[in-house]
């Protein structure tokens, strides 16, 4: 199998952008975008189709296995996680780019520290180890454990952008999960921060849904914390 790989490199945060074409070829049938990257980066001797050495390309990855959600990368213009991106049906080329609602770090790497400080805004965490009894709430908790945190329902999103007061789905979905299990003395916190961050700035046009590479039914889990943090406290008349 023989694949165009043209990647969108920055040497830094500062430097400008520019392509790099390099061809790779596998005999690996269920070669992937990573294991692609992979093999790049231990060739010191590739060259591309210009004939330019090819430095390592700067990348995230961990488990390599859909778990972690560090691989996440635009590729041909969807985000994607590049572990789970196979070569065989990307087409001849095959266009990779970092994501593009963070800060690029390098190359393919970005930068979504402001990601996990929404997350500390909003306190997403339980105060107490006391487990949701419910088996309704016990299934949502779980339903919300498998994100990713890997940002490519943000990158799809109309309303998100790194430093506004909409922090998306990254955040609504584990809010979904402290739903679930917090007792009244947190929720009258997660209730305010989920208005003000989720709730008053989603505008529901799910492209979060289909983007998901964990498969989360965030449409359910969307529903589940309205209902809990908006439309049951509204009927009681409060704010």
């Amino acid at each position: 199998m023989k694949v165009l790989l043209d990647i969108l490199r920055r040497e830094n945060a500062e430097a400008a952008p520019w392509h790099q074409c390099i061809p790779f070829e596998t005999a690996d049938t269920n070669a992937t975008v990573a294991s692609a990257l992979t093999a790049i980066n231990a060739d010191p001797s590739l060259r591309d189709t210009e004939g330019r050495p090819v430095t390592p390309i700067r990348w995230e990855c961990s488990c390599l296995q859909k778990k972690c959600g560090a691989c996440a990368m635009r590729i041909n213009g969807v985000p994607r996680l590049a572990c789970d991106a196979q070569l065989a049906d990307l087409g001849e080329t095959v266009r990779l780019a970092p994501l593009g609602k963070f800060p690029v770090v390098a190359d393919l790497m970005v930068d979504r520290s402001g990601m996990m400080q929404q997350l500390r805004d909003m306190r997403l965490w339980l105060e107490t180890d006391e487990p949701a009894a419910d088996p309704d709430a016990l299934a949502a908790s779980y339903e919300a454990s498998r994100c990713l945190q890997c940002g490519c329902c943000l990158e799809v999103c109309p309303n998100f952008y790194v430093d506004g007061d909409f922090y998306g789905m990254a955040a609504a979905v584990p809010v979904s999960r402290i739903v679930a299990e917090a007792d009244e003395a947190q929720m009258a916190d997660l209730r305010r921060a989920y208005r003000s961050h989720v709730y008053e700035g989603c505008g529901k046009s799910l492209a979060c849904r289909d983007i998901c590479p964990a498969g989360i039914d965030i449409e359910g889990l969307l529903v589940r914390s309205n209902a809990a943090a908006v439309w049951k406290r509204r009927r009681k008349g409060r704010k």
